[in-house]
């Protein structure tokens, strides 16, 4: 698909000879003869390049640049000037130009300077896409009371220069918590190095974590800076600290007491500035109580603890995080979005989920490869959480565990309706039997919900 540029200049000669040039390059070329004209434009078609000419009667090429730039941040505009000085050509760039041309107009400037600003602006579309992946990626999905507490302590957490210790079971989303934080602190445009103190043998973790000398061991073919290095002026997130091993936990231990250490083999202290946050899923006090885990590096670290729920504390948020997964795997993939029907909604909030959100990422990017059709029903659902650990069901407020996956089924019918029964007496539980509430909650007729009930043979149990 041709680039598309818009041409602003009062003068017709100009419009008509630089559209005639461009077209000719193969862009898709408009023109403009007033800056109230490219606003029109741009409201509905923004193109990919602008060429403004500032000297212009009414609205100028300044304002004109200073009120597009206002809507449109990122558009990338070039201006133009028979008669302009340094002074208006700063002005120009200032206000967010990309860059500036003298006329008369030469030919080969012009579309050398074109294809420059085309090629600086599809890069800097490129980045933002890939950087919007890697958001959605570590964003934090849910609105439920836990999640909503979590993030205020973050908020209260980023802006400091404080460390924090994060705890939680496994695949909790203990980095992404750490990222969070990142991205709210001052340190948010530097460095985030992420390192998993229990993946790197005992042997070589002083090396990643401080770097090394050329020849300071077997292997140590040239010099190597460290993730301290690496992390200098942003944050250094220490996963799973708790397997670290008391050596390195000194070294550490120094290195955040003083900001500075000396890499493997060498001898010159290296400074730097990071903000280390740390993760672990043991409990560091019992390891301190067996000396597996020294005390005084523990209050270093512990200075803001943050404890990330597990999702069997928050099921609530389950629906939104499997719609977060679903899409992400379908842009990952190339897949097709599934739906999700209500029953095997229930069985994934029913069940422990004792891998947290990393098992139930895992369990829908199976789902939407293994289901052959468009729907993901609740018995392909249970299906696919048979034999997992922990895979008991229990529903969320205590109740007791649903019945309904040690079942058998003659049909895909029987197995449904036994699962719409299920789901439904539960809303109607919630809503403490109010039609109308659960009917809304449910998205159907009030009418269709009581002929499902008489169908079902749903059990009405009104409370007294």
């Amino acid at each position: 698909m041709a680039a598309s540029i818009l041409i602003v200049d009062d003068e017709e000669p100009i419009r008509t000879s630089l559209r005639s040039i461009l077209e000719d390059e193969g862009y898709d070329v408009a023109v403009a003869a007033s800056g109230t004209e490219a606003l029109k434009i741009y409201t509905t078609d923004p193109p990919d390049l602008m060429i403004l000419d500032i000297w212009m009667p009414e609205l100028d090429g300044l304002e004109t640049l200073r009120r597009v730039k206002e809507f449109v941040p990122n558009a990338q505009v070039m201006m133009m000037s028979g008669h302009g000085s340094i002074e208006t050509a700063v002005k120009a760039i200032k206000l967010g130009a990309y860059d500036y041309i003298e006329k008369p107009l030469s030919l080969e400037n012009v579309t050398l300077r074109v294809k420059h600003a085309l090629d600086q602006y599809r890069l800097e579309e490129e980045n933002r896409t890939l950087k919007t992946k890697v958001q959605r990626k570590f964003e934090l999905v849910g609105q439920s009371p836990v999640m909503q507490q979590l993030r205020q302590l973050i908020e209260t957490a980023g802006p400091t220069n404080s460390r924090v210790l994060i705890g939680g079971e496994n695949g909790t989303g203990k980095e992404l918590v750490a990222r969070a934080i990142h991205a709210h602190s001052p340190r948010a445009e530097h460095p985030f190095i992420a390192v998993n103190c229990a993946a790197i043998p005992e042997t070589l973790i002083e090396s990643e974590l401080f770097g090394h000398e050329k020849g300071s061991f077997t292997g140590a073919t040239s010099m190597k800076r460290g993730q301290f290095e690496q992390a200098d002026g942003g944050t250094l997130f220490l996963d799973e600290i708790g397997d670290m091993s008391l050596s390195t936990q000194a070294k550490v231990l120094r290195a955040l007491q003083e900001q500075q250490f000396t890499r493997v083999g060498g001898a010159k202290l290296m400074k730097v500035d990071v903000r280390v946050l740390a993760a672990s899923n043991k409990d560091l006090e019992k390891e301190i109580a067996k000396g597996q885990f020294r005390e005084d590096l523990y209050y270093r670290l512990n200075v803001v603890p943050i404890i990330v729920p597990p999702l069997r504390e928050r099921r609530e948020d389950i629906p939104a995080l499997v719609r977060h997964f679903m899409k992400i795997h379908a842009e990952e993939q190339g897949l097709r979005m599934k739906e999700v029907t209500p029953e095997a909604m229930t069985v994934f909030q029913q069940y422990e989920w004792p891998g947290n959100i990393r098992e139930l990422r895992n369990l829908i990017e199976r789902l939407m490869i293994m289901v052959p059709g468009p729907v993901i029903e609740g018995p392909q659902a249970a299906m696919s959480l048979q034999g997992r650990a922990g895979s008991q069901i229990a529903p969320a407020g205590g109740q007791a565990a649903s019945p309904l996956l040690s079942k058998s089924y003659d049909s895909l019918r029987d197995a449904r309706n036994a699962f719409e029964k299920e789901y439904i007496g539960r809303k109607l539980r919630e809503h403490h039997w109010n039609i109308s509430r659960t009917a809304e909650d449910l998205q159907i007729e009030r009418s269709h919900l009581h002929r499902k009930i008489k169908l079902l043979e749903v059990e009405m149990r009104p409370e007294a």
